[in-house]
Parts: C-alpha cells; structure tokens; sequence
C-alpha cells in the first residue's frame, strides 16, 4: 500500500536526504519549505514527490493536509542555528515551538498516524557524564536548545503518537554553512578554497559527529516500525575534538594552512557524545559511518 509522509524542511539538507531515500521505495512525498534554507535542486529529480512553496510559521498549511492526506508527517522545519537563538529567542520560539504546536494540532484533526521529528543534543547541556543518555538532566543554556525542549514537551501533550530523535552533529553533501552544527561544511568549503580556518577556543571541543545517511535511515525505519511514543538519541556515541577534526580533515583534503584560534563563543558546549544505545536496540542498527569513511564520501560528493 502507497504510504503518503508529509515532510516540513523536505527540501532542506536532512530532508533531501530523507526524500531520496522514500522516493525509491515508491511512498509519496509531500514536501513543504519556503525554502530560507532548503534548495529546490536537492530534491526536483526525485519521484513522487509533490512540493509547496509554504512556510508553516506564517502560511495556512492546512490544505496541504486536505489535498494530500498524509499517513505521516516528518518535522525538520527548524530554526536551528545556535548563534541566531541568543541574538533573536523571539524567532528561534516562534518558528521551533509554536509552528510546531500549529502543526500538531493538524496532525490530531487529520488522524497522523505518527509524527518523526528532530530535536538536538542541545537540550541536555554541558555533559554531567560520557555519553549522554536520555535521562541525562535537560539544562539548555541556549534559547535553541530550550525551544527544542519545549517542542518536545509539546509532542509529548499532543496524544499524536510520534519519535523525537535527539542527533548528535549531522554532516553530509547539502548542508548549509550555519551554526556549529555546521562545522564539517564550513572546514569543507575553506578548505577547498584554500582559505584560512578559524577555530573557537582552544579546539578541544568533543563533538559527536552523525553522516546525514544515516540519519534519514532512521526516519525510514522510524516510518516503517512500530515504535511510538518513544524520544531516543541518534549519534555515532564516539567523540572527536575539534582538533583533530581539523587534522583528519586536512589529510583527507590535502589542505597545509595552520587554522586561527579565536575567543570561544560562550553558548558552546564543551563535551557533547551521545549514547545510542537505545535507538540502536529498537531499530536493529548495526554499523553506522565512521567518521573517516563519511568525510571521505563529502569530499567525493563535491
């Protein structure tokens, strides 16, 4: 049977990926994104897709809803730049929490059978130990992660039944240059580019990078199992520091310039690998991309 999945943000870095997957497995998908930071050329080539030029902060949504009467409804839609939530909360609460609560009361009138979303290891804070897990204590000290929080207490209201994968740093072919979560794409430019490389602090920062294949993997499987109900960590729960980061980059790209350290920005996080026990358990996920192998597959993409 055709299953139709609805996709906010579908045109996007994550979404695209996720698309392409479904594409070829012959669901219909509906893509809104007012495309601020998706793309149409990520995803014009794909099958059965149906798109709309909508933003669901401001447009009415809800015909999407009444033509295509989605099965599922996938939500990327985000503000998810750390540095724009400090310099405007008011856009960062507006697009995360309230076009997320606009949505969920769409989903409840039509009968979504599950909403999948992304939240962020934000929500958890500095590291109280390695590696998180979702009983970590939630103490975000951005207004990103706090309205990433909210958006999941608000799912967790609604009765729709739904997943919310909080994803360590995602990385692959697509993404913008935005953000910290954007760190692989901004030393990928530069350094193709021959350009000088700025790192915050003294690049000790750990991170726990996840390649965007994967990711989208796991809203299929989220699609196609029967979990519910559930808010699991999605990572590689290995850590790499920025630094050597910089260093497997440079070989991998051949790039010889030394980076320029500068002050570090206050609402970064200094360690931050999440366990992934559990959503490896309930999926039955075995390997996962290692970082080498996935920033060797950017490189190629490009």
């Amino acid at each position: 049977m055709n299953k139709r999945v609805l996709i906010t943000g579908g045109a996007g870095f994550i979404g695209s990926h996720i698309c392409e997957i479904l594409s070829k497995k012959d669901y219909t998908v509906i893509i809104a994104d007012n495309l601020s930071q998706g793309n149409y050329e990520n995803i014009h080539k794909f099958k059965n897709i149906k798109f709309y030029n909508k933003d669901i902060s401001k447009d009415e949504i809800e015909e999407i809803f009444k033509e295509e009467k989605p099965d599922f409804v996938i939500h990327l839609a985000a503000q998810v730049s750390v540095g724009n939530s400090v310099n405007n909360p008011y856009l960062d609460a507006e697009i995360n929490i309230l076009s997320t609560i606009k949505l969920l009361e769409l989903c409840k009138k039509y009968g979504i059978k599950k909403i999948i979303t992304a939240s962020t290891a934000a929500v958890y804070g500095d590291s109280k130990y390695i590696p998180i897990d979702e009983t970590h204590p939630k103490e975000p000290f951005s207004p990103y992660g706090l309205s990433k929080y909210t958006m999941e207490k608000y799912i967790e209201l609604s009765n729709v039944p739904y997943i919310i994968f909080r994803f360590s740093n995602v990385y692959g072919p697509r993404q913008k240059i935005s953000g910290e979560s954007g760190v692989i794409a901004i030393f990928s430019k530069a350094m193709e580019n021959g350009e000088i490389i700025k790192i915050y602090g003294n690049g000790d920062q750990v991170r726990d990078f996840i390649y965007v294949e994967d990711v989208a993997k796991i809203f299929v499987k989220a699609i196609e199992s029967d979990v519910k109900n559930k808010i699991l960590n999605f990572s590689t729960n290995k850590g790499i520091t920025i630094n050597e980061l910089f260093k497997l980059m440079s070989k991998i790209y051949d790039y010889k310039l030394s980076p320029i350290y500068k002050n570090k920005k206050t609402e970064d996080i200094e360690i931050s690998i999440l366990s992934n026990e559990q959503a490896k358990k309930l999926f039955k996920i075995e390997d996962l991309t290692n970082i080498e192998t996935g920033l060797k597959k950017l490189k190629d993409y490009r």
